[in-house]
């Protein structure tokens, strides 16, 4: 099979002007191509009125030529297989996308692991995510950050990233989401993306894989303390106080789980202070922006609705960039402790709702928040207690209409863009809920962005604070066996530790992560 990339065609081209294409491009007949499968389609819409569909596709040719190159092998191969179950099960801490894909590797590897999760299975979970959306009723232990599926479940479902991936780690996880549901076009296209209510059956459906294949979930089950001695890991403690005995623990506990840093700190466990940002989230109607990106071809089914990615560096030394941007979708709320605001984006498949939202965001260092490793917690927990106050109480956001904000007062009244954010939206002045050096900053990128994207600092542009759950604003620091740089046997993973961004990235990280326990624990078999 070989390998044809680069592969230009229009985008409304017919379905056999695809062949005639490959045909030309490996220099054969139509006939001497047996078979062939497109590996990866992407646009490109840097010329509005010419955009064009960019192929990669993988033939069976009926002779040997040169153009192109061998299709490369991207079978996943695991590094290890167990003889015989551990005589101490593996624990996974988290189930998210790092957990869920560390766990999945360690059951088909034959090691059985224990999977320890503090929030609640996924549909409970969901319903009382709702409760907080509908009614302001926070479970602090089952919200958007934790339960089964980790904070991606309530997202876009976004699935690239910009790691590198030598191995082709990437489509083991695309391939698991496809046996677990997901649509097989996640496998070709350049942006794929999932969407909430698919996620949720597909968390289900890996569970139950990983649970036929030895592996044990426990739900309602927060550790709350860890024995190391003599730097080796040796059980965890639950909250409520069961020890559960293992000298191996994947750590991927996501990037809100604040109890656990400071549990871990308290036991020595070697951590740094991080880079985050924080901001608003931003909503613009999707129409706009699908014109604005793609022009006479807004609407196209192959091209969907349009996202953006943006980023400007201010006079003061900030970076403001667009983040996690979730075309035709919702702001959420997503705190995880009482008397806090937490905003964040999310989309459905389909990503049909009216507006478009994205993180507007300022690049946070540790010189920010002096203090220790985890002053950066503190720092988030300042402003989203500032975000509650502002907005009035009951969870309600506040929020501002862009013109306002440019001009440093109070907004009175919605425009055209009606928020999406529930339990609600309370107008006020956002000056308030970031330092000055950030207002400042996203004061001067807006207009900037404006020159990017028309419309884009339109006065009725919703903005809605406060976005601080970036990235983990710590990093638990691992060594080349990815074990944590002090611990034996405590493997730091994925956005928790400091180690991914995504969801992709994350069970990448996973996958990684449960290769270096299966060889670990393939020494003692």
């Amino acid at each position: 099979m070989r390998r044809l990339t680069g592969l230009r065609l229009k985008l409304d081209h017919a379905e056999a002007e695809l062949k005639a294409a490959i045909a030309a491009g490996f220099g054969v007949a139509e006939e001497e191509i047996l078979a062939f499968q497109v590996h990866r389609r992407a646009w490109d819409a840097r010329k509005k009125s010419e955009i064009t569909l960019v192929y990669t596709i993988d033939a069976v040719l009926a002779r040997d030529v040169s153009a192109g190159e061998p299709t490369p092998d991207m079978s996943y191969r695991y590094v290890a297989k167990a003889v015989r179950a551990p005589q101490k099960r593996p624990v996974v801490i988290g189930t998210g996308p790092c957990g869920i894909f560390a766990a999945l590797i360690l059951a088909e590897m034959g090691f059985c692991p224990l999977i320890l999760e503090r929030g609640k299975i996924v549909r409970e979970r969901t319903k009382d995510t709702w409760g907080l959306w509908r009614r302001g009723e926070l479970n602090p232990e089952s919200n958007v950050q934790f339960g089964e599926g980790g904070a991606g479940t309530f997202s876009d479902g976004k699935l690239y990233s910009q790691i590198r991936d030598p191995r082709n780690l990437s489509r083991k996880v695309f391939s698991a989401f496809v046996e677990a549901g997901a649509p097989e076009e996640i496998l070709y296209i350049a942006k794929p993306h999932i969407g909430t209510f698919r996620l949720v059956s597909m968390v289900e459906q890996m569970r139950a894989k990983i649970e036929a294949l030895g592996g044990e979930y426990r739900f309602g089950t927060r550790v709350a303390d860890f024995d190391i001695r003599d730097g080796q890991m040796r059980a965890v403690i639950t909250a409520e106080r069961e020890r559960i005995e293992t000298d191996h623990v994947v750590l991927a506990i996501g990037h809100s789980s604040r109890d656990t840093f400071a549990a871990l700190h308290a036991r020595g466990v070697f951590m740094e202070a991080k880079p985050f940002a924080v901001g608003f989230r931003i909503e613009h109607p999707q129409s706009m922006i699908d014109a604005q990106r793609f022009g006479k071809f807004a609407g196209h089914k192959l091209l969907g609705a349009a996202d953006y990615k943006l980023v400007y560096h201010a006079r003061n030394g900030r970076a403001v960039y667009s983040f996690c941007m979730c075309p035709g979708g919702t702001v959420v709320a997503a705190t995880s402790e009482e008397g806090r605001v937490v905003t964040n984006g999310m989309s459905q498949y389909s990503r049909a709702e009216r507006n478009a939202n994205s993180g507007l965001v300022v690049n946070i260092a540790p010189d920010d928040y002096p203090g220790g490793v985890l002053a950066g917690v503190e720092f988030q927990r300042q402003l989203e207690s500032l975000a509650f106050q502002a907005g009035g109480g009951g969870y309600r956001a506040p929020g501002q209409l862009v013109g306002d904000f440019l001009a440093d007062r109070a907004s009175t009244s919605f425009g055209e863009i009606v928020p999406s954010y529930k339990p609600g939206v309370h107008l006020t002045n956002l000056a308030g809920c970031l330092p000055a050096y950030a207002i400042e900053a996203m004061r001067e990128a807006l207009p900037a962005f404006e020159r990017q994207i028309k419309g884009y600092a339109r006065h009725d542009a919703l903005l809605t604070g406060v976005e601080t759950r970036t990235s983990s604003p710590v990093r638990i620091t691992r060594g080349a066996d990815f074990c944590s740089l002090n611990v034996h046997g405590l493997y730091p993973a994925g956005e928790g530790a400091g180690y991914a961004g995504g969801i992709l990235s994350a069970g990448i990280d996973g996958i990684k992560v449960a290769e270096a326990v299966g060889l670990s624990l393939a020494g003692e078999n």
